[in-house]
């Protein structure tokens, strides 16, 4: 399947905007605008790599949406959308006055609108340029209204994430055989990158790729550093396919490790297994997120335990990393069948993560790699 065409049947696409209708009318609202860009594409299929321009979609609380998009992005339109309504502005337009023209022609003039007001794309002037040009209207916040739905995923949504699973093993396979010593982050990224878009995935990610010092600490980049002898290496792989993500972390030392080292690594391993046996639909986000926190503390491995535990991940368009829906010391949430989360330890600059699938019984990891310490 050509990344321009639209990703799923259209029926899927009918059934999700039903949904949004279904909650907009029981709301007593005329239409959703929909801003976030992975809202956009979940609901109508369009996608196009330059989503960060402006473009929204009005969604009716009855009738077919409608794309506000640049003209250049007709092709895409065309090629991904299933619906065919748009207006379009050109580079010589004031973009936000065509969004406004084509939300008074879908709408009229005093609305009651759901407005994904959260979304990066909408910043402040836009929105206060709608709100001025139509004094009449009601503009609400849609808050999660979309993030929510799509937190379910359909057995395609999940076939995605399978696909990118493979893709992120290929790439940590890459960075295993790369972290030697005296080769650099950046000879260590381009390798896992090559590999992971041969495997599939759509952008190369790496995702967290870090050594040395800067492996003890969460979210660093690759970088021109050499690899020395006895250096831990942090590295996530964050592949995607159709932008819907897996992604895995596993520990690396250069060359030497201590047994301290393959200890802690074995700790952290049978930690995250009980915490993954204990997951289950309707079983509280708490439960597992306490075995996790118990057991480092318990261990020792930290003195302190802050971050999350399980965070969701699905169709993730950049910059957004994940979904909303986290645990972490005060979440009251259930798991539910069709949720996909990643779900990681750390601990002592060594991380141990896998993407999960809820399903009706239990558990499906879809990231299978060996689960230990490894010594490049």
């Amino acid at each position: 399947m050509s990344i321009a065409t639209p990703w799923f049947p259209r029926g899927d696409y009918l059934a999700r905007v039903a949904r949004v209708q279904a909650a907009l009318r029981e709301a007593g609202q005329d239409a959703l605008l929909a801003f976030l860009p992975e809202s956009v594409t979940w609901l109508t299929g369009y996608f196009t790599r330059a989503y960060g321009t402006f473009q929204f979609a009005i969604i009716p609380a009855s009738g077919e949406p409608v794309l506000v998009a640049r003209d250049v992005e007709a092709y895409y339109l065309d090629a991904t959308c299933v619906f065919s309504g748009r207006a379009l502005w050109t580079d010589s337009d004031v973009p936000v006055e065509v969004g406004i023209q084509a939300i008074r022609a879908a709408l009229g003039d005093r609305p009651r609108v759901a407005v994904e007001m959260s979304a990066w794309v909408l910043n402040a002037a836009r929105f206060l340029a709608i709100q001025a040009a139509l004094p009449g209207a009601v503009l609400e916040d849609a808050g999660t209204l979309v993030s929510r739905m799509r937190l379910i995923k359909s057995p395609r949504e999940i076939d995605y994430q399978r696909l990118a699973a493979r893709a992120a093993e290929a790439g940590m396979r890459a960075g295993i055989e790369s972290a030697v010593e005296g080769a650099t982050e950046r000879e260590m990224a381009a390798e896992i990158c090559a590999a992971m878009i041969r495997a599939g995935s759509d952008l190369p990610g790496p995702g967290v790729l870090s050594s040395g010092e800067r492996a003890f600490h969460l979210h660093g980049g690759y970088s021109d550093r050499v690899l020395a002898r006895g250096d831990v290496v942090q590295l996530e792989c964050t592949p995607n396919v159709r932008h819907y993500h897996a992604r895995f972390m596993r520990p690396m030392k250069v060359g030497a490790a201590t047994d301290e080292d393959h200890r802690v690594v074995e700790q952290l391993v049978q930690i995250q297994d009980s915490a993954i046996a204990a997951v289950a639909p309707g079983v509280p986000a708490a439960v597992p997120d306490g075995i996790y926190r118990d057991g480092v503390l318990s261990a020792g491995l930290r003195d302190t335990y802050t971050n999350k535990t399980f965070y969701s991940v699905g169709l993730l368009l950049q910059p957004n990393g994940g979904e909303p829906l986290e645990a972490a010391p005060g979440s009251d949430w259930t798991f539910q069948p069709g949720m996909v989360f990643h779900t990681y330890v750390l601990a002592r600059g060594f991380g141990m993560s896998e993407t999960i699938a809820i399903t009706e019984t239990g558990v499906e990891r879809l990231t299978s790699f060996p689960r230990q310490l490894f010594v490049t």
